[in-house]
């Protein structure tokens, strides 16, 4: 990126803060302040990620002298059978093992089928709810919210309590407008329209287009999508499409 300029060669200001053009063409101020301090958080994670290694470190020499682990396990599992025997016989050993395992496996699954559950309900709750509400697709897109959530939805995933947006090369998306920390939904989801390819198809006529694009009759607020445009959208997105009414033209 570089400093946004006026015509008169000024560096241009927007709330005290320096504006700079990104490669998109993007004004965007550069807050310096919320950035420095970023840094600073990250150099303190740093450090405690330092320590931690440090100590693990530590723990490990009391392990010195050990080359084969292999071998260690082996050993530590036989005394553990040799001490077993005492109790039980040889032969039902193997048996008790079992049916601890089966016992165990099954309070599993149960624990895992409830995890499911309820992290299908956190999503739908901190993910769903923003699309039907979100500001961005209401005053922008030409195509309702829940067919904006069917093919834009799997690009939104919940990390420590968080909604977080990932763009096609797997990799987070980071707020432009706030240095080092995540993009909130509406941003995240601007952006992640801004690079779909079909993105001319999907905004408003009053939305952003590229250079020299022309408005279709769905960004004119009429329900049609072009076949190229259907053709490119995953099948939860085209039965999403037609269900919503939308029609298919060439």
């Amino acid at each position: 990126m570089k400093l946004h300029l006026d015509t008169e060669g000024k560096a241009v200001l927007e709330n005290g803060m320096l504006v700079y053009l990104h490669e998109d063409g993007k004004a965007i101020p550069f807050d310096a302040v919320a950035a420095l301090n970023k840094i600073n958080a990250l150099n303190g994670e740093a450090k405690n990620h330092r320590e931690a290694k440090e100590a693990l470190e530590a723990k490990l020499k009391a392990f010195a002298g050990i080359d084969d682990p292999a071998k260690a396990r082996e050993a530590l599992q036989t005394l553990t059978h040799i001490d077993q025997k005492k109790l039980i016989e040889a032969g039902a050993v193997d048996q008790v093992k079992a049916q601890i395992t089966q016992a165990f496996q099954t309070q599993l699954d149960e624990a895992s089928s409830k995890n499911k559950t309820l992290e299908a309900q956190l999503y739908q709750e901190m993910i769903g709810g923003r699309f039907s509400s979100s500001a961005f697709i209401q005053d922008n897109l030409a195509i309702p919210a829940d067919l904006v959530q069917a093919r834009f939805g799997q690009a939104f995933n919940i990390d420590a309590g968080k909604v977080v947006a990932t763009d096609a090369a797997g990799n987070k998306v980071f707020s432009r407008r706030q240095p080092g920390e995540i993009a909130e939904f509406e941003e995240a989801l601007e952006y992640l329209i801004e690079q779909y390819p079909h993105k001319d198809h999907i905004l408003k006529a009053s939305g952003h287009r590229g250079g020299g694009s022309q408005p279709t009759p769905q960004q004119n607020g009429q329900k049609t999508l072009k076949r190229s445009a259907f053709d490119a959208l995953d099948i939860g997105s085209k039965q999403a499409a037609l269900k919503d009414g939308i029609s298919i033209v060439d």
